[in-house]
């Protein structure tokens, strides 16, 4: 029987390579791209996990993630998830998404210590990771080919406090351990459907339903406009979990309601087994693209 996922799914995984691997991953003997490191990938820290899957359509994972967990001034924990889509159409892409969240999540492991404000901290995290990734791009530049590019959205809980940051169609989502209380999405996309959903020109059904629906209008990159960086901050009165992640997965549950109901009722207790199966349910929808999710647990501060 041939190898699956872990979370179960039909992601059956190529046979080993019975020659010599080539510049490009293939067997030269029998042709069948060999799995990567990145193709899977798993990690927990305290208070958060993350799975980046290269899913079952794309040859290589573009995704990235990174996790932390840092202490704050008065020695309470600060749990910090920033995730991150390689643009396709861009030059290494891969590159592009693991130098943001890794100078990101450095960012803000260097600022919380200290002190900062955590909106100001995302701010300046974000920022980080455009500047990581300019440094991708050649000098001169191209004219041809798209800067190295991706899109950001990172999370941090601290002190009862949610915070989000993003640029690009990466999101968050609050998903509340009693499914009674309203889910929410605490992103909005920079991408054509957003805009024109907040330009009042169409419905957002019509929108997302549109081929251009997932044209970003916002990432980083050398290329990019213009460097945006959204953040805002919740205090939830309850307990919960925020789900981070690419389009990978939430194409498969777009809608707050939808992402809840894809989340296990043990989500917050059971972080990485909840990262599985959300993986799993893109997967099992078709698995078109890359998919990277984290899940960070939120407990209510006393009194609330």
């Amino acid at each position: 029987m041939p190898d699956t996922a872990q979370d179960g799914s039909d992601y059956v995984l190529p046979p080993p390579a019975t020659g010599t691997v080539d510049a490009e991953g293939r067997c030269e003997h029998c042709g069948h791209a060999q799995p990567r490191e990145r193709d899977h990938m798993e990690e927990s820290s305290e208070g958060v996990a993350a799975i980046s899957d290269r899913g079952l359509r794309h040859h290589r994972n573009e995704d990235s993630f990174a996790l932390s967990s840092v202490p704050l001034p008065d020695g309470s924990p600060a749990v910090i998830a920033v995730v991150c889509d390689g643009v396709s159409s861009a030059t290494r892409p891969d590159e592009a998404s693991a130098a943001a969240a890794e100078s990101a999540c450095a960012s803000l492991r260097r600022s919380l210590p200290r002190g900062a404000d955590p909106r100001q901290a995302v701010h300046d995290a974000l920022v980080a990771a455009a500047e990581a990734v300019n440094a991708l791009a050649p000098e001169p530049r191209d004219p041809v080919e798209n800067a190295p590019a991706c899109t950001i959205v990172g999370a941090v809980v601290a002190a009862g406090l949610l915070t989000v940051g993003w640029i690009g169609d990466s999101r968050a989502y609050w998903v509340p351990d009693d499914r009674s209380a309203t889910p929410a999405r605490l992103t909005e996309d920079d991408s054509w459907a957003a805009q024109m959903v907040a330009a009042g020109l169409m419905e957002e059904a019509e929108a997302y339903a549109d081929a251009r629906a997932h044209a970003i209008t916002g990432w980083l990159g050398a290329d990019a406009y213009e460097i945006d960086p959204h953040t805002a901050s919740f205090t939830p009165d309850r307990p919960g979990v925020v789900v981070v992640c690419t389009d990978g997965l939430w194409n498969y549950a777009e809608s707050a309601g939808e992402m809840a109901a894809a989340v296990p009722a043990d989500a917050r207790t059971h972080p990485m087994r909840s990262a599985r199966h959300l993986v799993g349910h893109a997967l099992d929808g078709g698995g078109h693209d890359n998919v990277t999710v984290a899940v960070l647990p939120f407990s209510a501060p006393p009194g609330s």
